[in-house]
């Protein structure tokens, strides 16, 4: 009897430890200030194995397409939220995992009462919302309209409209319900000198003329980026007092020095190409060190000053803005901010950027200048207090008394500082754009 109640016995822990290896897996944050995501594609099929290490599913979130790898090795048992859905919050959940061998056949049940979850707190306002008389009483009487404007409808469509050829044609060039209009001819028939002499009522004629505007547009839905976007931009414009300074740069001596670099770096196997948005990035790194308090955040009831310049440079991609950081920029030369920056680029419109790569930074630049754009100014993404706008460089006649002539050509550039009053004055922001200007205008001062 001991050896059958030690069998029996062992027999229930099993089946109760397959029970148990059904588990939930929910919606990961991906970052720590993340409460909803999408899910942008599930790399495992239901019924198939992986080890630790292996990539799930890729989660799209407000800023970039991240792969989530499994912790351990396991079974996808059931997908619950399928690929393209949007809106998921974080913790909900989105799968049913399982152990190598179980038994997969009660994971449908187990992703049925895991989804049916979260269903009873909805209920609870509805039943409180029922005993109101306040929303009967609306129904009641949007009840008769709608019987009224069906048996209309049913009466119009099963009732046989006479009419001539010809008024036939002139009411559906001009979109004439036929039977809104009253027939003069033999035996109630409609002529077209009815066609011609109906007017629609006011009410008709609302719907007639919002008719073909719905052709003339496209309804886009808002991405989880867009919303972000649109979200801190207002916010910022809202919140903090903006405020902007401009100064001309000469930028020929840049130019003259990108090219000599070039040359020098093309006789390099495999050497990259310097842009002008990498002297720029240089010098505004430098222009923090001396100004400082530039180089500033507002946190409400502190403002934190930075020791290091990380540059946040504004990335345009398919799905919306972003803003990858290159981290010490001060402390890198002009070629390896050169290949930081096209690396992170390329990561951002492939929406493969980490969180680390684009959560923080203590500056922006945002350059606009390879579009043409001469002059712009950009909004501020806090807590950061100030964004520089670039823009193009175009052959400007400048006073020049050294010359015969009395005047030369130079290259100038536009660059617009946006700053944050509560945290950077003007004398501040020119002090800067001084240093800014001084260094481009210098670039050699790089070197020292």
């Amino acid at each position: 009897m001991s050896a059958v109640a030690r069998a029996i016995l062992t027999r229930r822990f099993h089946v109760s430890a397959r029970s148990n290896a059904l588990s939930k897996f929910s919606m990961p944050a991906m970052s720590p200030t993340m409460t909803e995501g999408g899910i942008a594609h599930w790399k495992k099929k239901e019924g198939e194995t992986f080890t630790a290490g292996d990539v799930l599913l890729e989660i799209e979130t407000d800023k970039a397409t991240m792969d989530v790898e499994a912790q351990d090795d396991g079974v996808l048992a059931k997908i619950i939220v399928g690929d393209g859905s949007k809106g998921v919050k974080v913790g909900s959940t989105i799968a049913v995992m399982a152990e190598e061998g179980d038994d997969l056949s009660g994971a449908a049940q187990f992703a049925a009462e895991q989804s049916s979850e979260p269903e009873p707190p909805k209920e609870e306002p509805k039943k409180e919302s029922a005993p109101a008389p306040a929303p009967s009483e609306p129904k009641k009487t949007e009840a008769p309209a709608k019987a009224e404007s069906s048996s209309k409808s049913e009466l119009a469509a099963g009732t046989t409209i006479f009419a001539t050829p010809i008024a036939k044609k002139i009411a559906l060039e001009k979109g004439i319900p036929l039977a809104k209009v009253k027939g003069t001819g033999p035996e109630g028939r409609i002529t077209r000198q009815d066609v011609e002499a109906f007017k629609p009522s006011a009410a008709a004629a609302t719907p007639a003329a919002a008719g073909p505007a719905a052709a003339e547009y496209t309804d886009s839905p808002v991405s989880n980026m867009r919303k972000t976007i649109g979200t801190r931009l207002t916010q910022s414009k809202q919140e903090l007092p903006h405020y902007y300074v401009t100064v001309d740069i000469d930028m020929g001596r840049v130019n003259k020095l990108r090219e000599v670099f070039n040359k020098s770096l093309a006789e390099k196997e495999g050497g990259a190409k310097l842009s002008v948005n990498d002297f720029i990035t240089k010098a505004a790194a430098l222009a923090l060190k001396d100004v400082p308090d530039v180089n500033c955040a507002w946190l409400g009831d502190t403002i934190r000053q930075y020791h290091k310049a990380d540059i946040s440079m504004a990335v345009s991609t398919p799905t919306g803005l972003i803003t990858p950081i290159i981290k010490d920029v001060g402390a890198k030369g002009l070629a390896a901010i050169s290949a930081e920056s096209k690396t992170l680029a390329k990561k951002a419109r492939d929406g493969k950027l980490a969180p680390a790569e684009y959560q923080g930074g203590s500056f922006t630049i945002s350059n606009l200048g390879m579009f043409g754009v001469s002059h712009f100014t950009a909004i501020i993404n806090p807590p950061q207090s100030a964004i520089l706008a670039v823009g193009t460089s175009n052959a400007t006649i400048v006073p020049a008394p050294h010359e015969e002539k009395g005047w030369e050509v130079k290259q100038i550039m536009k660059a617009t500082l946006s700053a944050d009053h509560r945290v950077v004055d003007g004398a501040v922001a020119a002090r800067w754009l001084a240093a800014f200007k001084s260094y481009l205008e210098n670039p050699l001062s790089f070197m020292l």
